[in-house]
């Protein structure tokens, strides 16, 4: 595959932390139906496949790079557009994704913060389950779209998308925040981790991260600030795909 982790790694790192030095205003969300530029909508449709197989959650349609795409082959540059990170069901995001399915009562009636929402995956789950109320974060714009795309697979009206970065911006209280794979480098996952205990200990916010045990969140402090909630064998597809990964977990922070 063209997109490997290794190459995620490094580039979304740069636009990251691009994005925190910024100073970027309080809430620029919009509402995810008015950011479908045709031609860009038409671009992802065509390189993309609507599928549900292969992973942890097969209640959810998502548009994604596969085996059958053109782009899972080609090299990683010749895509025009910003790196598609969105494009890949990570692990984690499945294994928070599985949970909250499986779980209504942790989101139903509450409003929930999807942190690096990529595919939008995990907000698609916790809307499925009956959250009141979503806001999904990714710095892409293009994500944002394919969120929006994906909720329409799954029938549901697009939630708002918050596509700057949210760790330099005054937030109101969530009752839950989710977040999937983001641990993949050590100073974002610092980066991260002052930036939840700050949240937690002005709002009391729950917050629960999924991963699949990358050396950078197992080797990382905050592994000592959480509980493990439930862990999830990853289907053939999702192991290949991700150098042998196995399991996944979803973990309840507790400072």
């Amino acid at each position: 595959m063209a997109f490997s982790l290794g190459w995620k790694t490094s580039r979304s790192q740069w636009c990251f932390l691009q994005a925190v030095s910024s100073g970027l205003p309080l809430f620029p969300w919009r509402t995810a139906g008015s950011c479908l530029d045709p031609e860009m909508k038409a671009y992802l449709e065509e390189n993309t496949e609507v599928t549900s197989s292969g992973s942890l959650t097969p209640e959810i349609q998502l548009r994604l790079l596969t085996p059958r795409c053109k782009f899972w082959w080609e090299r990683a540059d010749l895509w025009p557009y910003s790196d598609p990170y969105w494009a890949i069901y990570w692990p984690g995001g499945q294994a928070l994704s599985r949970y909250l399915l499986d779980n209504p009562d942790v989101v139903r009636g509450k409003s929930v913060l999807d942190l690096g929402s990529g595919c939008g995956a995990t907000a698609i789950a916790a809307k499925m389950s009956g959250a009141s109320k979503i806001l999904a974060n990714d710095i892409d714009p293009i994500a944002g779209m394919a969120i929006t795309l994906n909720c329409k697979l799954n029938g549901l009206n697009p939630f708002p998308i918050l596509t700057e970065n949210i760790l330099n911006i005054q937030q109101g209280k969530f009752d839950l925040i989710v977040l999937g794979d983001m641990f993949y480098d050590e100073d974002l996952a610092d980066s991260l981790h002052l930036w939840l205990e700050n949240y937690f200990w002005n709002h009391r916010t729950r917050v629960l991260i999924g991963d699949p045990g990358r050396p950078q969140f197992s080797g990382h402090s905050i592994r000592h600030q959480l509980h493990q909630l439930e862990e999830y064998i990853l289907p053939e597809p999702t192991q290949q795909d991700n150098n042998g990964l196995t399991t996944s977990a979803v973990w309840d922070f507790q400072p």
